[in-house]
């Protein structure tokens, strides 16, 4: 697992996904003056130099959020996610790409606080001496899963917890899936954003099901599966197609946003004929 290294995927069409969706959920706690708590269980470095050695090696934000840089025609949403990630190059080229953490800081208010996880030795030093003294903000190097249970609920009860670990072991299915289980069962209407990649493996395939049962059981708004199939696997069965968020407890607004967003992003991110979106969610959310 500390192996794993979120600067070679910086960027990527599943940055983009999950950093959409990650954005409407805290634009909406957004709407009421009451703070909020993000939890962030595998925050990474923060901050990505997309022209570093670990992000051209594979060059992978070339198919996702270099394709939305210039354009004057997104979506109102991937406008918005665009517009953040230029505010994190000072304006400039896109040289600079923000993780999860560097986004939940842009929203932040000072009523607002921030938690975050990170394992990796050097990740962690990372995010550290950026965030770690910032208001609010707390940045831990240990266990994302299991800080669950200190994190929530949050004394305002309104909370946001993203789980996004590497999933480069197969146990990480199963830990997703407890966390999940885990937030509900001590923040029924805090929203839990679950990131998961879609590879044709049995594991990443079971998951979005199990997650919609825990949700099920465990959430009093619902659930929302948004996912995005980019591209196709290689001849031996290999490759990321693409991925989904899961969400529970969404917003009611994040739907409508997405119905019309996610088509089109499938369409502008394909890199073949048969990329493909998917929306759905439960009859309660």
């Amino acid at each position: 697992m500390l192996a794993y290294r979120h600067a070679f995927h910086a960027g990527n069409h599943a940055d983009v996904l999950k950093h959409l969706v990650l954005l409407r959920v805290l634009r909406h706690m957004n709407l009421k003056d009451k703070g909020w708590r993000y939890v962030d269980t595998h925050a990474g470095a923060g901050g990505y130099a997309l022209h570093g050695e670990m992000a051209r090696k594979h060059g992978e934000y070339e198919q996702g959020i270099a394709r939305l840089w210039g354009r004057d025609d997104l979506p109102a949403p991937l406008a918005d996610l665009v517009a953040c990630v230029r505010a994190f190059n000072g304006g400039g080229d896109l040289a600079q790409y923000p993780g999860s953490p560097a986004l939940a800081q842009m929203l932040q208010r000072p009523q607002d606080q921030l938690r975050l996880f990170e394992l990796h030795p050097t990740d962690h030093k990372i995010l550290a001496s950026w965030l770690g003294a910032a208001p609010g903000v707390e940045v831990r190097t240990s266990d994302g899963f299991a800080a669950l249970k200190s994190q929530l609920p949050p004394p305002t009860r309104r909370g946001v917890v993203l789980i996004d670990p590497p999933y480069e072991l197969k146990v990480d299915y199963a830990h997703a899936l407890s966390a999940l289980r885990e937030a509900l069962s001590r923040h029924a209407e805090g929203t839990v954003i679950v990131w998961l990649p879609q590879l044709q493996l049995l594991e990443a395939t079971q998951l979005p099901q199990r997650l919609k049962a825990a949700a099920l059981a465990g959430a009093r708004k619902g659930w929302l599966h948004a996912r995005l199939t980019v591209a196709r696997a290689d001849a031996r069965g290999f490759g990321l197609l693409g991925s989904s968020v899961f969400v529970a407890n969404p917003p009611h607004t994040l739907h409508a946003e997405l119905h019309e967003t996610l088509p089109w992003l499938a369409r502008e991110l394909a890199q073949f004929d048969g990329a493909s979106s998917l929306l759905e969610r439960s009859a309660a959310g």
